[in-house]
């Protein structure tokens, strides 16, 4: 992945709607809320000024003047730069073009999954899945409801999301579905281990591997 000079995802947020017209860091702010970006990738709110700052220092967006209204502070008013946008484009370009490891809190249990009776996994794997099909039904109506208001191209990594929520709840009921039937192999001497109380030295040296890994 290429290196950027401002390489929190904040940044290209802010260049996305920036890009639209000048505006103060308040703006931006509220702009980004209102279109649900954080729902879209980890923003920290805290660090929006350093971020527009920095941007402002690496030549990404510019100072165009500054507003005050009553009694609150002066607001610094940034435009983009033609470097910025040419950033915002590269960025995009790399984002849609090459895939990127992601660390995944359920990967890492997975990882781990041996340290549980499989009784206790089946369990855990039904609420996992219930948990998901209440946020499948959640998105499936928002996106109906977004689909009314915006053209499909503003609400594509809506859709998006909506397909590996759903990806994940089927494989997630697959591999329980295997369990309860006893069908997954080597589940016979998992519950073995269990029920002795200790796991094999090798199997402890996976588990302590698959933690190191994630």
């Amino acid at each position: 992945m290429k290196k950027r000079k401002v390489d929190n995802l904040l940044a290209l947020a802010v260049l996305s709607v920036i890009v639209e017209r000048p505006m103060h860091r308040y703006e931006i702010a509220q702009t980004l809320r209102d279109r649900g970006k954080d729902h879209d990738m980890a923003i920290k709110w805290g660090s929006l000024y350093t971020v527009v700052q920095n941007m402002a220092k690496v030549g990404f967006l510019e100072v165009v003047g500054s507003e005050r209204a009553g009694a609150r502070p002066e607001r610094v008013i940034y435009r983009i730069t033609d470097a910025g946008r040419a950033e915002m484009a590269d960025w995009t370009r790399e984002l849609l073009s090459t895939p990127e490891p992601e660390h995944h809190r359920f990967v890492a249990g997975l990882s781990i999954l041996a340290v549980l009776p499989p009784a206790e996994v089946i369990e855990l794997l039904g609420a996992r899945i219930e948990a998901l099909e209440r946020t499948i039904g959640t998105v499936r109506r928002e996106l109906g409801e977004l689909a009314g208001a915006l053209p499909r191209l503003f609400i594509v990594e809506t859709e998006f999301g909506l397909a590996m929520l759903e990806a994940e709840a089927a494989w997630t009921r697959s591999l329980r579905e295997e369990l309860t039937e006893g069908t997954f192999p080597g589940l016979a001497q998992w519950r073995a281990w269990h029920e002795r109380g200790a796991l094999p030295s090798e199997v402890a040296e996976l588990v302590e591997r698959g933690m190191a890994e994630n």
